[in-house]
């Protein structure tokens, strides 16, 4: 698979119009919830804000992979307010693109994106661990205590990257708490209850979480290790179409609105490309693994790719 990135240093910004208006809309339709709702109906408010904070996430996304600009500068500057509050724009950049590397795609240690374990280390894990390693490879797991566990694992691993002296991950941190400062501002001054705010992030998160669930699979073979959802719904708007994700992982430079034109003139190209890793919608996903693990914990090729 391909996996370039453009860097464009060009001094004149070209836009993408199309997701710079979904952009620009996702956050008026963020502040029109917040001062037309506010603290007059905060659960409501919340549940509005939570695929809000999913779009935005998704943006978030599609910036990292140049879009709707080609300068990285001008993508971060637009970002900039992490309406999710949990993961630094520059973090999620340097991880993502790293993740990129398709060759590493499931390595417990050079996949930054992996939810395997080495199995040394997923056996030496506390029984009480392993359950709940457990109960987060069933889909519904992933939803309920994923984002909690997910952001307790990252932030425990950048804290150890910056007591290392990794300056950059400091710098990105620093960042990120000025603009989680002027998100929570945002919130308080619309009069919605911050308690209300926190939990619309975390229902946002978990909506993520459906979409990550299993986007990539141990294979022995790694462009069979990349998912395709065949969903056309609500989730694959609010994904911007990587449900298609072994579209994306293909042509990472293509942008969310032509993922799906791009499958459908290469639909069998992309099916045997992954070995038939497809599932027909979401709907299916639900069905089969949402009180079931489709994946081991402990990366099942570990000792052959190891």
């Amino acid at each position: 698979m391909t996996t370039h990135f453009r860097r464009d240093a060009a001094p004149v910004l070209a836009v993408e119009p199309l997701t710079f208006a979904l952009i620009t809309g996702t956050y008026a339709f963020w502040a029109l919830l917040l001062f037309g709702l506010g603290d007059a109906a905060p659960w409501a408010t919340a549940l509005l804000l939570a695929p809000v904070i999913t779009l935005h996430g998704s943006l978030t996304h599609e910036a990292v992979h140049g879009h709707p600009f080609r300068q990285d500068w001008a993508n971060e500057a637009l970002m900039f307010a992490p309406l999710g509050l949990s993961v630094p724009y520059r973090r999620f950049r340097d991880l993502h693109l790293a993740h990129h590397q398709d060759q590493r795609l499931t390595d417990p240690y050079d996949d930054p994106e992996s939810n395997y374990l080495d199995p040394a280390v997923w056996s030496s894990l506390p029984l009480a661990l392993q359950i709940l390693f457990r109960l987060n490879n069933t889909l519904l797991g992933r939803v309920v205590i994923g984002p909690l566990l997910g952001q307790v694992i990252f932030v425990r691993d950048e804290a150890r990257l910056i007591r290392a002296g990794e300056r950059d991950v400091a710098r990105a941190w620093l960042l990120h708490g000025v603009g989680v400062g002027l998100v929570l501002a945002v919130v308080i001054w619309s009069g919605l209850p911050v308690w209300a705010y926190l939990l619309a992030v975390y229902l946002g998160t978990a909506i993520l979480r459906i979409r990550t669930y299993l986007e990539h699979r141990a294979h022995e073979v790694c462009r069979a290790r990349t998912v395709i959802i065949e969903d056309r719904g609500m989730l694959a708007f609010l994904f911007l179409n990587n449900n298609l994700h072994v579209v994306h992982h293909a042509h990472p430079n293509l942008p969310w609105h032509a993922l799906p034109g791009m499958y459908q003139r290469g639909k069998a190209r992309f099916q045997r490309m992954n070995e038939g890793y497809v599932y027909r919608s979401y709907g299916e996903v639900f069905r089969r693994y949402l009180l079931r693990r489709k994946d081991p914990v402990a990366h099942p090729l570990w000792s052959r790719e190891g």
